[in-house]
C-alpha cells in the first residue's frame, strides 16, 4: 500500500450533491441535540427539587449524549464539506475510543436507572437509605473509569497492529473494523474485544432484564395504583433501553456479518442509529414524563 499513515472513509465517495443535503440534515439534528440536552442540564441542576437520584441519572445521560455526538457529528459534518476523506491513525483511534466509552457508559448509566428503580419500587421505606447521592455518584465514577480503562487497552492493542489496508467501509472509525484491516495475528485484540462486549454491554443488559422481571412480579402482586405508578417511572426507561439496545445489537450485527446484503444508505443507518436516535429521544421522553423536568424546562424558555 502506498499510504499507509491515514484511513480513507470510503462511504462519502461519489455523495455528489446531495451531500449538501446530508450537511444540513446533520447539522439540524446536532444542534437539536445540543440545545434539548443542555435544557435537560440546566433544568435539573439548577432546580434544587430534581437534585435526587434519579434525576442525577437522566442527567448523566444528556452530559454522555453530548459527549457521545461531539466524537462524531463535527468529523462527520466536516466530512460531507471535504474532498478528501483521511484521518490520521491518532484521530481514528481517538473517535472510537470516544463513540465505544460513550456506548459503555450508555449502558452503565441505564443498568443503574434499572436499579435505582428497583430498590424504588422493592424497598421503599429503605430507598434513601440505599440509594444516596453518594452512593450513586461512586458508583457513576467507577463504571465510567473502566469503561475507558477498557477501551484504552483496546486502542492499544489495535495500535499495534500493521495494517494492510486502510479504507474503511464505515463513516466513523469503529475499532473493530480497525483490527479487520490488519494483517497480523489479531487474535489478542478479538480476544479483548469479545471480553469487553461481555462486560460493557452483555452484563448489564442481563442485570437490567433481571431488575424489570422483579418489579414487573412486584408490579403482579400489588394494588392498581401501587401498579399504575410504578409503570408510570418504569415505562420511559425500558423505551430508553429498547432503542439503545436494538441500535446497539444492529451495529454489531452488521460489524460482523461481512456478508449481509442491504443497500448502503440502510447499513448506515442502523449503524449509526445508536448515535443519532438516543440523544435525541433521551431528553424528549424525559421532559414529556417527568413533571419537574418540564416544568423547570417551560420555565427556562
Amino acid at each position: 500500500m502506498e499510504n499507509k499513515t491515514h484511513f480513507y472513509f470510503m462511504l462519502f465517495g461519489n455523495l455528489g450533491h446531495i451531500r449538501y443535503a446530508l450537511f444540513s440534515l446533520g447539522f439540524v439534528l446536532y444542534c437539536v441535540i445540543i440545545i434539548l440536552n443542555v435544557l435537560i442540564f440546566l433544568a435539573i441542576c439548577l432546580e434544587r427539587t430534581l437534585h435526587q437520584p434519579m434525576y442525577i441519572l437522566i442527567l448523566c445521560l444528556s452530559i454522555n449524549s453530548v459527549y457521545g455526538t461531539a466524537a462524531f457529528f463535527p468529523r462527520v459534518l466536516s466530512d460531507l464539506l471535504s474532498d478528501t476523506h483521511t484521518i490520521s491513525p491518532e484521530a481514528c483511534m481517538i473517535q472510537s475510543f470516544a463513540i465505544f466509552t460513550y456506548t459503555a457508559n450508555e449502558f452503565a448509566t441505564l443498568m443503574l436507572m434499572a436499579f435505582d428503580r428497583f430498590v424504588a419500587i422493592s424497598k421503599p421505606l429503605h430507598y434513601h437509605n440505599i440509594i444516596t447521592l453518594r452512593v450513586l455518584t461512586v458508583l457513576i465514577f467507577i463504571y465510567w473509569i473502566f469503561s475507558m480503562l477498557f477501551m484504552g487497552i483496546s486502542v492499544l492493542l489495535t495500535a499495534r497492529l500493521t495494517m494492510c489496508d486502510n479504507k474503511l467501509w464505515k463513516v466513523y472509525c469503529h475499532n473493530y473494523e480497525l483490527v479487520k484491516l490488519s494483517c497480523t495475528n489479531s487474535l489478542l485484540s478479538n480476544v479483548w474485544g469479545f471480553f469487553v462486549l461481555i462486560i460493557s454491554a452483555v452484563i448489564p443488559l442481563c442485570l437490567i432484564l433481571y431488575s424489570y422481571v422483579k418489579i414487573l412480579i412486584i408490579c403482579q402482586i400489588s394494588s392498581s395504583q401501587f401498579r399504575s405508578k410504578a409503570y408510570q417511572t418504569c415505562i420511559p426507561h425500558i423505551v430508553i433501553l429498547v432503542n439503545f439496545s436494538i441500535g446497539i445489537i444492529s451495529e454489531i450485527i452488521l460489524s460482523r456479518l461481512v456478508n449481509l446484503e442491504m443497500p448502503t444508505w440502510l447499513s448506515v443507518f442502523f449503524s449509526l442509529e445508536f448515535l443519532v436516535v438516543p440523544p435525541i429521544l433521551n431528553p424528549l421522553v424525559y421532559a414529556l414524563n417527568f413533571t419537574g423536568i418540564r416544568k423547570k424546562i417551560i420555565g427556562l424558555i
